[in-house]
């Protein structure tokens, strides 16, 4: 039976952007394979003068340009009905985490709409219920790199892109810690060894340390996950 690729739209101002370094590794593999789709549709294909026009002088007064709602809106009425919901990447949104990634991973496909200038007009977001998302507290020159970001996320989720699944299962915010230390070969490196039970071959001994390593890790660097996993857990830590 023929799989439904799971399908990326991006409307953006430089769709020659994509797909960027998705086209690569393991996204593009996956890509090549079927398993993911995508298009990058350009805005400024809808706006409606000779010029291309898709941006004025915000009401109010202030620097900078704002994105014309008429404009934002006829993009996004083409790209209507596709699987999933659709997202404005935005300083303002939700932060994005991994549950929103495995969520929209399962949706289906993502609309996501990139911004430029001072951003887009309010009214086309509240129009068309778009929910906007956050990479983090800081400010990008457009949406672009955010959907490059997101897309990543999601696509690392879809059965049959990644070969081990256990992968997934053990990497950061899966559980909500951050993940435990990695090592390989050579054993002793420049002075530095490797901790005697990754060699021991006790595997039970083994997953005690990375949960410790993990725990501890958090605790010291995250210290809102640290309190999220200890409500989450009743208290109980093994650090």
């Amino acid at each position: 039976m023929t799989r439904t690729p799971w399908c990326a739209t991006v409307l953006t101002l430089f769709p020659e952007m994509f797909p960027g370094p998705l086209g690569l590794s393991l996204s593009g593999k996956a890509q090549a394979d079927g398993l993911w789709a995508m298009e990058a549709v350009n805005i400024r294909d809808f706006a409606a003068d000779r010029h291309n026009t898709v941006d004025d002088t915000p009401f109010g007064g202030g620097p900078g340009m704002v994105m014309r709602p008429d404009v934002v809106d006829r993009a996004l009425a083409s790209v209507e009905g596709r699987p999933g919901p659709v997202l404005y990447l935005s300083p303002r949104g939700k932060v994005f985490d991994q549950a929103m990634a495995a969520d929209l991973a399962a949706a289906g496909g993502v609309t996501l709409l990139c911004g430029r200038y001072e951003g887009v007009d309010q009214r086309v977001l509240d129009k068309r219920g778009v929910q906007e998302v956050s990479l983090g507290d800081f400010v990008l020159s457009g949406g672009e790199l955010a959907a490059m970001t997101v897309l990543d996320a999601c696509l690392r989720l879809l059965p049959g892109y990644m070969g081990a699944q256990a992968s997934l299962e053990e990497e950061s915010f899966s559980s909500g810690l951050l993940e435990y230390p990695h090592y390989t070969r050579p054993a002793d490196w420049d002075g530095l060894e490797v901790p005697a039970v990754l060699l021991s071959g006790h595997h039970e001994k083994i997953k005690a340390w990375r949960l410790a390593e993990a725990e501890k890790v958090t605790r010291d660097r995250r210290p809102d996950l640290w309190s999220r996993y200890r409500t989450d857990h009743g208290g109980r830590a093994t650090v």
